[in-house]
Formats: C-alpha cells, structure tokens, sequence
C-alpha cells in the first residue's frame, strides 16, 4: 500500500510530530511526509467530511447529511458563511437571469428562510440577494446542525493521510490540539482548495502569475441611506444600469488625475444590509496571494490603510457620508481568486458563454464574466446571453476516487471562473457536491464512476434547475 501522511502546519504541529520520530522528510518547510499520525488523537468515522464552511461547503454539508449520510463539517472560523460572513462579500450573486430563477434547491431554501427572519431582500430581475451578516451566521448554523452534521469550528486543516490517491483522514489544529477526522468521501470547500493542494491534485497552470485583486470590504454606518444616491447605487437590481457607483468613482478618478495620492480601488459599490444608516462597501484593491501567507499579511495590511483612508475621502467629499465612520472590517479580506483544480473538464469561457448544455450539468451560472484588474480601476465584463452550466466533471479529478471539490476552486479556465466564483453558483456546486458523495457511497463506486444520469435526476428533485 502506498499509504502517506502530508502535513502543512504550524511549527508547533510539526515539532510535536519531529518529536515522536514521525518525520522523515520535510520540503522546504512547507509540506511535510511522516509516517504514521503518532500524538494525533482520531475524533471521528464519517461517511462524507466537508473542508471550509462557505457558500459552497455548508449547503454541500446539508445535501449529504439529507441524502441520509454522516457528515462532518471543519471550519477555521467560529461560524459558518465564508466570503459573506467572512469578507462582508454582499450581495449574494446571482440567482436570476432575466428573472428565471436558475439557482434552486437548499440554496433557495436558504434564502427563503433568510428572508422569513427578516434578514434578505430578494432583488430581481438578477436574483441579487441582500442580507443581514449576523442573520446569514444565525441560519447558516441553524440549518447545518438541523441537518444532523456535526461541526469542527476553530479549526485549522493542515494535512491528510492518504492510501494512493484516497484520502482517508484529514488532519486538523485546535485547541484541542492534533486531531484527525476520517471519512468515505471528502468534499473540498476550502475555497482555495486546500484539500486538493495537500493531497497533490494537479492545478490548473498560471504562466504569467496574475490573479484578480483581494478587496478588504467593511462596513459605514452614520450614512444618509435615505438619499437620492444610495436609493440609486447600493440596490442591485439591474433595473438602473451599473451597480458601480458611477459619482464616487469619477470623483476619485478625478482627484487621482489632479496628482492625489490615492491607492487603487474597484467600484466603488455599496451595498445595502437590511438596516438604515449602514452599509457594505467594496472598494480597496491589492494584488495579493490568498495561498501564500506572507504575501497575504503584507496585503491586508496594505488593505486595512486604504479602508480608512477612502472612509476619509467619502465624509469630506460626499454629504450622503458626512456623518459616517467604519463600524466594522470584514475578518479576512475577501478573495476572487487562487487554485483551480485540473480537473477532468475545464469549463472553458467559450462554453460557458455558448451556454454549453452537458450531459453531466449539475449547476448553473448566471452572473456576468467579472474580471478585476489586479492593479489600477479597470474591470472587463462580459455579458451572458443565456446561462450557464456546470458539468459535474469540473469538480473531480483524475486518480482521487473520494474526492470531490465545489466552490471557486472547480475546473475552470480563468474566465469561466471570472462568473463561476460567486456565492450563488458556489452554493449551486456545493448542493451538486453533497449529493454526489452520497450517490457515491450508496452505488459504492468511486466519484468518478457514479451515474450521472441519476446525480441530475436527483437535483433535479431536489429543485435545481438544470
């Protein structure tokens, strides 16, 4: 058997493995083999392990543990949302084109549900869903323990066992100390697909290094949200153009020709978070490398100083934001891109704008190629004519039999992605994901190897919409 253990921790994690003779390689310090998990305490068997609590991980977690499996949910924060919750990344886009629903299912359930609580706002034709953060959490929780998943919050993962191209444990770091979580199928939800990374998928390649910008988006309150220009610019309806903030953005394109010294900024766009006097702002900029925690820290940093410094610009130049202040940074700044998985289909931009209807659909898309530039204020768009599709080969790989990844990290060229990263379809994938691994164990066959025909059916009764 080819069984191997990789390791990608903290110094700590790895001392207390060096220490009980478990190491026996280390690659420059950022992926260690050892054999076997000597000090690492086993807290559970589940049929299906989830990695990364976001729009795609916790409704995947709720599709499997509804198809009857036991699921296991690990999540570095203290609660459930990702980019939401995590990056203040509003709205929820998109669940519409030209008002069809194209995104059903426990996605729609869950805003359904949001909206009961008073904490959604359903803006058609674009299916653009605004929200309370705190409510998001509140359900998020609600709705995953309701399905029975039990939940591993706090927690880093930092590495897997496999038995050749199976995973069958995935390491974790709390407070609790080394912990490994076994389970059947894993469903790799971390965003930056870490899963995938740690258990040697390919990625797909980047020759010239360029991603789109991590934005550090917060939150203004004291705003005048009553006035004509935030009645027009933090709804996002369609119904009046560009949600881009078309005011603000020529004043500090303007202030930046006459020789201010301003960073670079996207947008900007506001948007609306279910009560007066506050809103989500998404308007810094940084090239920045989500994987690579140096690269991450300096560019948050970075980040931090642009929020306040535009904060500034706002109240001196806007009376709408005259009596505003910063009430609240996102914890993490919000990321649009890093690994893609090489998967067995790259849904090309070609398909996906030809609305290309495969065999094996699982999901859709219906929002617009988005590409940021990472330096400056530019943005390429390209508008759908139809939506898109998702096929289920995007989101395994060649070689990984219990593997499935959903989320922004499924195969995908650079600017299918560019549509395919936001929270509406990830919550799409996430669903088909759920499913998937539990058809998986209930056929007994590797993820590869499951009728399709029978995945599509099943979401289809679930209420997907493909």
């Amino acid at each position: 058997m080819d069984r191997r253990v990789f390791l990608k921790g903290s110094a700590a994690s790895v001392a207390a493995l060096a220490l009980s003779g478990g190491v026996t390689s280390c690659g420059g310090g950022k992926v260690v083999s050892v054999k076997g998990l000597p000090g690492v305490q086993k807290v559970g068997d589940f049929d299906v392990v989830v990695c990364g609590g976001g729009p795609a991980g916790f409704i995947s977690a709720i599709a499997a543990s509804r198809q009857g499996k036991r699921v296991a949910m690990i999540e570095r924060y203290g609660f459930l949302g990702g980019m939401a919750t995590a990056g203040y990344v509003a709205p929820l886009s998109e669940f519409a084109f030209n008002g069809q629903l194209v995104i059903g299912g426990i996605p729609w359930e869950f805003v359904k549900r949001l909206e009961s609580m008073g904490g959604a706002f359903l803006e058609m034709p674009k299916g653009n869903v605004d929200f309370d953060i705190e409510l998001y959490k509140l359900l998020c929780q609600r709705m995953v323990l309701e399905a029975g998943v039990s939940l591993f919050m706090h927690s880093s993962l930092i590495g897997c066992e496999m038995d050749g191209g199976k995973i069958e444990n995935v390491i974790i770091e709390n407070k609790n100390g080394l912990e490994a979580v076994s389970g059947k199928v894993f469903i790799d939800a971390t965003g930056d697909g870490d899963l995938a990374f740690l258990s040697q998928v390919p990625m797909q390649p980047n020759p010239d290094g360029d991603l789109q910008p991590s934005s550090f988006c917060f939150v203004l309150a004291g705003v005048d949200t009553e006035s004509e220009l935030m009645q027009r610019y933090m709804h996002h309806d369609g119904k009046k153009g560009s949600s881009q903030c078309a005011p603000v953005r020529e004043k500090l394109l303007e202030l930046k020709e006459a020789g201010e010294d301003l960073p670079d900024f996207g947008g900007p766009w506001f948007n609306y978070l279910m009560h007066p006097g506050i809103v989500a702002v998404n308007i810094t900029r940084a090239a920045a490398d989500s994987t690579d925690n140096r690269n991450f820290t300096e560019a948050e940093c970075r980040l931090r100083e642009d929020i306040f410094r535009f904060a500034e610009l706002l109240k001196k130049h806007f009376p709408e934001f005259k009596d505003s202040y910063v009430s609240s940074t996102a914890p993490q700044a919000g990321i649009r891109e890093s690994r893609r998985i090489l998967g067995i289909h790259t849904v090309t931009a070609e398909e996906y704008v030809a609305g290309t209807k495969y065999d094996d659909r699982v999901s859709r898309g219906a929002h617009q190629i988005d590409m940021h530039a990472s330096t400056g204020s530019g943005q390429v768009l390209i508008k759908l004519e139809q939506p898109a599709y998702v096929p289920y080969r995007a989101m395994i790989a060649e070689n990984y039999p219990n593997l499935i990844v959903a989320g922004r990290c499924i195969s995908a060229d650079r600017k299918a992605h560019a549509s395919l990263r936001v929270q509406a379809s990830c919550m799409g994938i996430g669903q088909a994901a759920g499913v998937a691994a539990a058809q998986s164990l209930s056929e007994g066959k590797a993820v590869q190897d499951i009728d399709t025909s029978t995945l599509v059916s099943t979401l289809i009764g679930l209420g997907a919409i493909l």
